[in-house]
């Protein structure tokens, strides 16, 4: 916010020196000469390998003064031909800065290499002027979405990540960018509606801004706040001496007590348990013969008599002669509405006999045997 900043774009392109490789699928790394990687304040992307690659950041205060040389490697994956190119960046400080008002926009149909593009960022400026009339205007900050904690869009309808624009002036924030502030629109922003604001269509024709992440700052009036930070010194560690490892005498370790307590204890337990229970499954069970022990001796009398009562009332049933019953008296012919008896045996000896013939057998008969009176 109060840092002076310094803004730098960079298109960084490296062709092989020999053939036609306009094509030629290209990959970069960038590092800080003598480091693994970048500064912090650095960025680099590339979307594909037949794309740009890009350098952008925005310096602090601190770098001022500081020549900064990148070291760029390029990959050719065709014919594997490598080149190498050291860029000097002089970051130097200027009067214009700080501009003591800030604004940031959200683009949402933008991505951060298509809004670093020169033609792309004076449009974006120029709208910006013709809302805000500033002396001066200055880009700031360009960051991606995605370093924001965004989300990766879906790859349809053409869907953008987003970047966030901060420029900074020296006049007061206008009247159209305020209007974010007011009550109804705040409202709005929470029910996730899109705000009303005035100036909305001079920047909808090319940029799609959400209004509702707009974030003004007038850095007067951003109380500073110190913190004392301990002394990151120079990243290299101490001179200890040479790595001294362990001797080769080292003693046995014995596993006997580890192993107890992994398996053994467990086993023990699981197998007491064991017999527990087929003791009480198997050696707890009553039985017919202990049953009939514990019954009284009138109770096992009275339960066998009837045993045997009704089995001897069934033997019985099935040799005397009855009376044929209602359901096999004779039955008229559903198509005919003749009398049509019933077929029985001679000798009744079963009570499983059909109640209805079948038309076969009604037809054949004609004859309605008699009962047989009770008291033969």
């Amino acid at each position: 916010g109060a840092k002076e900043k310094v803004w730098h774009m960079m298109n960084i392109l490296i062709w092989p020196t020999q053939g036609d490789s306009t094509n030629d699928p290209i990959t970069f790394n960038t590092n800080l000469k003598g480091y693994p990687d970048r500064p912090g304040w650095l960025r680099y992307i590339q979307r594909t390998p037949h794309s740009d690659g890009v350098l952008y950041g925005s310096p602090a205060s601190e770098h001022v003064g500081k020549p900064t040389i990148i070291e760029i490697t390029a990959y050719n994956k065709r014919t594997f031909e490598t080149a190498r190119h050291n860029l000097v960046i002089n970051i130097m400080s200027t009067e214009e800065f700080p501009l003591p008002y800030q604004a940031e926009f959200f683009i949402k149909n933008m991505n951060v290499e298509e809004m670093l593009a020169s033609e792309v960022l004076g449009d974006f400026l120029g709208a910006v002027k013709n809302v805000w009339q500033p002396e001066r205007l200055n880009a700031i900050n360009i960051t991606s979405a995605l370093d924001r904690g965004g989300r990766v869009p879906l790859p349809i309808n053409d869907l953008k990540e987003g970047v966030y624009v901060m420029v900074g002036a020296d006049v007061q924030f206008s009247s159209c960018l305020r209007e974010v502030e007011t009550p109804q629109n705040q409202l709005r922003c929470s029910q996730e509606m899109e705000p009303v604001i005035s100036c909305d269509k001079k920047f909808r024709a090319q940029f799609h801004i959400d209004w509702c992440k707009i974030s003004l700052v007038d850095i007067t009036k951003v109380v500073p706040v110190h913190s004392n930070r301990p002394d990151p010194g120079t990243g290299v560690l101490p001179d200890i001496g040479e790595y001294n490892p362990p001797s080769e005498s080292l003693k046995n370790r014995d596993y006997f007590a580890d192993f107890l307590i992994t398996l053994a204890v467990p086993s023990a337990v699981a197998m007491v348990l064991f017999i527990i229970l087929a003791y009480s499954m198997c050696c707890r069970r009553e039985g017919v013969q202990k049953r009939n022990m514990q019954t009284p001796d009138i109770q096992l009398v009275h339960h066998s008599s009837i045993q045997k009562s009704t089995k001897e009332l069934r033997n019985m049933s099935k040799n005397r002669e009855i009376s044929w019953p209602l359901s096999t008296l004779p039955v008229f012919h559903p198509v005919s509405g003749e009398v049509v008896p019933p077929i029985h045996p001679d000798n009744y000896e079963t009570t499983s006999m059909p109640l209805m013939q079948t038309q076969t057998n009604l037809q054949n008969q004609i004859q309605i045997p008699q009962q047989q009176s009770s008291g033969k």
